[in-house]
């Protein structure tokens, strides 16, 4: 079937929006933060960049990072997991130097909230960070279904892959703790303390997923939490 001029139209437009997105997330990646360096954008995504650095809501060209939370704080159900999991990222947090807020954030993204833990069957996995078992794991395994992104393109492909499985929550804080310690891969990521932009830079450029977006979903929801942090002590 040949499109309609308005169908055309339309296509062609969502093809630029979702372009200018992809622009903007890398950018804001690789650290940008306008001035002179937003000359690298094209025009397109230079307005729509500083359109949405006018608004007073925070910037989020990813869509609902919060997994369906308030916008502006953390909602009942997403509190209820901070808390649960509250004494292992203290914990974490230090052993890696880097603020709590920022682990609670990424299992929080790993996990959906803890909705969609990693299972065996009917068994949860305890695997928050959807670490993988490499050769040299000697603990349990669990295969699930994961999305990865290929190549240049950045195709996501489903794929069945072998996870690391725990027998409780502060046995995975401790191991995701060990990972990104032992792991030079990981070294930027460390002690970067309340920088939840260069932690997750230091995870995506060390390889920790193949989403070309993780870094800037990963720092969004971790300014999140520690705006919501800082508001509840004020």
């Amino acid at each position: 079937m040949r499109a309609t001029s308005g169908t055309a139209s339309t296509a062609a437009f969502s093809s630029v929006f979702q372009q200018v997105q992809g622009e903007v997330a890398a950018f804001i990646e690789q650290g940008g933060r306008g001035g002179s360096n937003a000359t690298t954008l094209s025009p397109e995504a230079r307005a729509w960049s500083a359109s949405q650095a006018a608004s007073t809501a925070p910037v989020n060209v990813l869509g609902a990072v919060s997994q369906g939370g308030e916008a502006a704080g953390v909602g009942e159900v997403q509190q209820q997991f901070l808390a649960s999991i509250k004494p292992w990222t203290e914990e974490t947090g230090a052993r890696l130097g880097v603020a709590p807020e920022i682990v609670a954030a990424h299992a929080a993204l790993e996990s959906g909230w803890g909705k969609r833990p990693l299972r065996q069957g009917t068994t949860d996995t305890n695997n928050l960070f959807g670490i993988k078992a490499g050769g040299k794991w000697q603990g349990e395994v669990a295969h699930a279904l994961t999305t990865e992104y290929a190549g240049d393109s950045g195709a996501a492909l489903k794929k069945t892959e072998r996870f690391r499985s725990y027998p409780d929550q502060a046995s995975a804080f401790r191991d995701y703790a060990q990972v990104l310690i032992d792991n030079p891969r990981y070294r930027a990521a460390l002690n970067t303390g309340s920088d939840a932009q260069a932690f997750a830079q230091g995870l995506a450029r060390g390889g920790y997923a193949t989403d070309p977006n993780y870094a800037a979903k990963l720092s969004q929801l971790a300014a999140r939490l520690q705006r919501s942090a800082a508001a509840a002590a004020d």
